[in-house]
Parts: structure tokens; C-alpha cells; sequence
């Protein structure tokens, strides 16, 4: 008997309180889209504490938002896995009708991604549309992209996910015949033809396949930008974190840019690029790249990897966190893990922790003692700014290369980057050209070497003749 309270609680829908939400109508959009709708929300709690479970349907009821829907509510069910048939269990399925009738909802986002068959029978069930937190995210980023290149990967992710989940809307949609003969179909029509289903994904993979071979294009052309920067020795550094942690106004704070901020889930798909330097005048480029998420799609990491590039092959990360945030550690576990995901968890990696003058002083705290090697800085008043550019100027890697070499006057270009790039820079001019001295990365030192008419570089530290 002591069991069937347990048990009841287990198996119960739990209304999580806090979820509803208003928001006015926007324009109609592509199949499965979703649009301005009254919305339940629904998380099976398979693992951690009810707080863990009650946090993730509050992030879906926000994504839910960001995409432009109104929030009715929201519900979790305790199971040890998901139902393999309707993702709740068929007698949770009749409640969950209930709940959508008596709140008048006309879709239903599950906190999971649902199986072609569990998106199915579930709709069947219910009697309305019902969407998953990865259509959510997709949705999110196709209504955000901006960029040619950019809606061609949230596109390529898409399509990617609807190949499977493609399905027929009866026997009137069969191309396989028409007319008279073959059983009143047609002439013609007695060969194995061609299905809607199977037009459907024949055209899907197509797009796929087309759309592959235009990122691979502007990956290139991304590849070769990224390499003039590498060979300008300029140090390449990455904001990376959690959706809404900061970034964009962060890079604007650093830099003086003006790159759009809003107080709005996936604000920024498209990477940006900026210059900026250190308090001792060391230039670094700033990249802003998008942000990310919990159970973040991987259809997204696929299409986003040439994007996602720019942070694998940084010399260092400013991994941005939401300090204002109750429980910024399982943000900092889920950027790190994609992160993990992309080949950049070996990159030397900066904690950033931001919103310092919205945070909670506990949190902070518990924050820094978890990642010592972290700043707390406020992006909207500046404080910590200062702190943060040593920090950068610290982490970054150092030139290692000594030369001593008299560089042509025709080669002006190559003393102003040492003046910029280098460091115990000496520059004596005389009547043959420019005497340098200085520090400078292997790459530069190669370049003065050839300009000088001299072998330079191989080991750190190795000086080119006089």
C-alpha cells in the first residue's frame, strides 16, 4: 500500500505553474512552422530532480515564445523513458486532450525530439498539431536567419529533419496510375510509378543534396578568410555560450560595433567579425558566433559546422555565461558539450560571466569557486571590462620569433605589422631601408626573412642575421 502513492505521483501529469503567456499574431508561415498559436507544453521527467525538469519546459516555454506563440501550459509526467508509441503513455494521451480542449490550445510542443511514429499517433490522438523541441529550434532559426548562408544551413537542417517524418495524405495523393484501364487508372499506369511519399522525398533529398554542395561553396570561401587572418599573425579570439548570455552586447562593448542585441533567444545566427585590441595595444579579432542551447538539434551542429569553424580554430574562447541565470552550471554543461561536439574542446577557453549587475550574489560566488579561471563583467555598464581585456591579453598566444633583419623601404606594409603585431618592436631607419628588431610570430618572420633576403624562423627564439 505504501507504494501507490509513489506510484500515482509517478504516472501523474504535473501542471508547472508560471508558463502562460500573451502575445499578439504574426503572419502565416511554412508547413509545420509554428505560428501564433495557444500552445501546451509537455516534458516527460526521465532523470535529476523535479527542478531540473521544471527548468527545461520553463527554456521551451521561452523558445516557445521566441517563436512567436502564446503559452497555455505546461505539464511533466515522471517515467523511467519516454512511451515508445505516444511519447506520455496512451491513458496520459486522454488528459492531455482534456487539458488542450479546456484551454482552447491548437498545438502541442513536446520537450524532446518524437519519433516519426510518436509525432503521429500522438497527433491522431489529441486532435491537434503537435511539434517537438527540435521543429521548436529550427523553426527559431529559420525565422532569424538573415545571412544567404545562414538560411541555407537552417534550410539543410530542416530538411534533414523532415526526410524521415515525411509521410502520405491518403490514397487520392497516389501518382501511380490515372484513367480507365489498370483497374480504372489509366493507360500508361500499369508500371510501378511513383507515390506522392516517394516524390516527396525524392524531392527532399535533392534539396539536400543541393544545398550541401552551397555551404561546402561558402565554407570555402569562409576557409580562405579565416587563413588571411592566420597569416596576418592576428590572434583570433571566439565569444561562445549559452543562448541570451550576452554575447552580441558584449562584442559591441569591447569592439564599438553596433551588431544587433535583442532580449530574444537565437538573436544571432550569422558569425561577425570584428577588430579589437589589448590595454597594451595587441590586435585580436572578435568573433560572435551563435549561441547555444540544451539537446541543441544536431541537425543544427551538422549544417552549422562550417560556421561553427570559427570556434575550433581559435587561439582562445571567451565562453560567455548568464550570471543573472538560477543555474548557470547546466548552461555551461550544455555549451560544452557542443563545444566537445565541433573539435574545440582542447581550445584554451576564458569563463566570462556576464549580467554581473543582474546577478545573485550566491550564485556568483559558487560560480567562481567552480571556474577559477573566469572575470565578472557587466556588458550593459562596462564594469569589468578592463579585467577582462588583461585577462585576454594573458591567455593569448605570444610571438616567439626574434629578428633582427634590415627590411626594403618598398616594403613598408611588412614594419607596420610589426609595429601592430610584434612585441619589444626597435625600428632604426637608415639609407638602405629599415633596421627592425623585434618579436613577432612565425609566419611574420618567414615573410621579413623573405623580404630581407634571409632564412628566418624554425625554433622560438631562433634570431635571423644581421
Amino acid at each position: 500500500m505504501s507504494e501507490t502513492p509513489d506510484l500515482l505521483d509517478r504516472q501523474a501529469l504535473r501542471r508547472v505553474p508560471g508558463l502562460s503567456t500573451e502575445l499578439q499574431d504574426v503572419t502565416e508561415v511554412e508547413y509545420r512552422q509554428v505560428r501564433l498559436e495557444r500552445v501546451v507544453l509537455v516534458g516527460v521527467w526521465t532523470a535529476g530532480t523535479l527542478g531540473d525538469a521544471e527548468r527545461s519546459l520553463a527554456e521551451l516555454a521561452r523558445l516557445a515564445e521566441t517563436a512567436g506563440s502564446e503559452v497555455c501550459d505546461g505539464l511533466i509526467q515522471r517515467r523511467d523513458r519516454p512511451d515508445t508509441a505516444t511519447y506520455i503513455g496512451s491513458g496520459k494521451v486522454t488528459e492531455l486532450r482534456e487539458v488542450v480542449r479546456s484551454v482552447g490550445a491548437d498545438t502541442v510542443i513536446c520537450d524532446g525530439e518524437l519519433t516519426p511514429g510518436q509525432l503521429r499517433r500522438l497527433e491522431e490522438s489529441v486532435k491537434v498539431k503537435v511539434v517537438d523541441r527540435t521543429w521548436l529550434i529550427l523553426d527559431i532559426f529559420a525565422q532569424h536567419a538573415r545571412s544567404r548562408e545562414g538560411r541555407a544551413q537552417v534550410s539543410l537542417a530542416q530538411m534533414q529533419y523532415l526526410l524521415p517524418r515525411l509521410r502520405g495524405w491518403g490514397e487520392s495523393l497516389s501518382r501511380q496510375a490515372g484513367g480507365r484501364v489498370a483497374g480504372g487508372q489509366g493507360i500508361g499506369s500499369r508500371g510501378p510509378g511513383e507515390t506522392k511519399i516517394e516524390t516527396d522525398r525524392r524531392r527532399v533529398r535533392e534539396s539536400i543534396s543541393r544545398l550541401r554542395r552551397e555551404i561546402a561553396a561558402m565554407a570555402t570561401a569562409r576557409r580562405t578568410m579565416r587563413g588571411a587572418r592566420r597569416r596576418s599573425s592576428v590572434p583570433s579570439v571566439v565569444l561562445a555560450g549559452y543562448t541570451n548570455s550576452g554575447k552580441s552586447s558584449l562584442l559591441n562593448r569591447i569592439t564599438g560595433s553596433g551588431v544587433l542585441v535583442e532580449d530574444a533567444l537565437f538573436a544571432t545566427l550569422d558569425p561577425t567579425v570584428r577588430r579589437a585590441e589589448t590595454p597594451s595595444g595587441r590586435l585580436f579579432t572578435l568573433a560572435d558566433t551563435v549561441g547555444f542551447v540544451r539537446h541543441l538539434p544536431h541537425q543544427l551542429v551538422e549544417a552549422f559546422r562550417s560556421t561553427l569553424e570559427e570556434v575550433s580554430d581559435a587561439d582562445l574562447i571567451l565562453h560567455v555565461v548568464d550570471g543573472s541565470d538560477e543555474f548557470p552550471e547546466g548552461q555551461i554543461a550544455a555549451v560544452r558539450e557542443v563545444l566537445a561536439q565541433i573539435g574545440a574542446s582542447e581550445v584554451p577557453e576564458l569563463v566570462v560571466i556576464n549580467k554581473s549587475d543582474l546577478a545573485d550574489a550566491m550564485v556568483v560566488g559558487r560560480l567562481r569557486d567552480r571556474e577559477p579561471h573566469s572575470v565578472l563583467v557587466s556588458a550593459a555598464t562596462g564594469y569589468g571590462l578592463e579585467e577582462l581585456l588583461a585577462a585576454i591579453e594573458v591567455d593569448l598566444p605570444s610571438p616567439t620569433e626574434l629578428v633582427e633583419l634590415l627590411v626594403p623601404f618598398d616594403r613598408g606594409d611588412l614594419v607596420s605589422r610589426v609595429h601592430e603585431e610584434g612585441r619589444d618592436v626597435d625600428v632604426q631607419y637608415t639609407h638602405e631601408g629599415a633596421q627592425v628588431r623585434a618579436v613577432v610570430g612565425e609566419q611574420l618572420a618567414v615573410e621579413l626573412g623573405r623580404a630581407a633576403g634571409e632564412d628566418v624562423g624554425g625554433s622560438p627564439g631562433q634570431a635571423g642575421s644581421e
